[in-house]
């Protein structure tokens, strides 16, 4: 009888002691694959910013050749009869106005 409840009693304290012990593991575990996820990412952003570098001057310019750049709101386009003549191109998420000529 006494053996069985030391038995028992050395076995309930075994399996706190597992428990408590891959608590701990998991939490350590979390926290490291955070920081390694971190380097990765930083690893990435560098290695992207190495790749630009190299290639910047292969991407083509957003520039268009010849004709200057608008501001919103301004004359982009003049009536030549029954033409119409670019005086300037509208920057991105702006479009030349048949109508009223502007920049909107």
């Amino acid at each position: 009888m006494e053996s069985s409840g030391i038995l028992i009693g050395l076995i309930i304290v075994g399996l706190f002691t597992v428990m408590c012990c891959g608590q701990v593991s998991q939490e350590l575990s979390s926290d490291e694959t955070q920081l390694s996820q971190q380097e990765a990412e930083k690893d990435l952003v560098e290695a992207m910013a190495v790749l630009l570098g190299r290639y910047q001057t292969h991407l083509p310019s957003t520039e268009k050749r010849g004709i200057a750049q608008c501001a919103m709101g301004s004359r982009c386009a003049v009536r030549l009869g029954p033409r119409i003549g670019k005086l300037c191109d509208c920057g991105r998420g702006s479009n030349c106005n048949s109508f009223l000529l502007k920049c909107i």
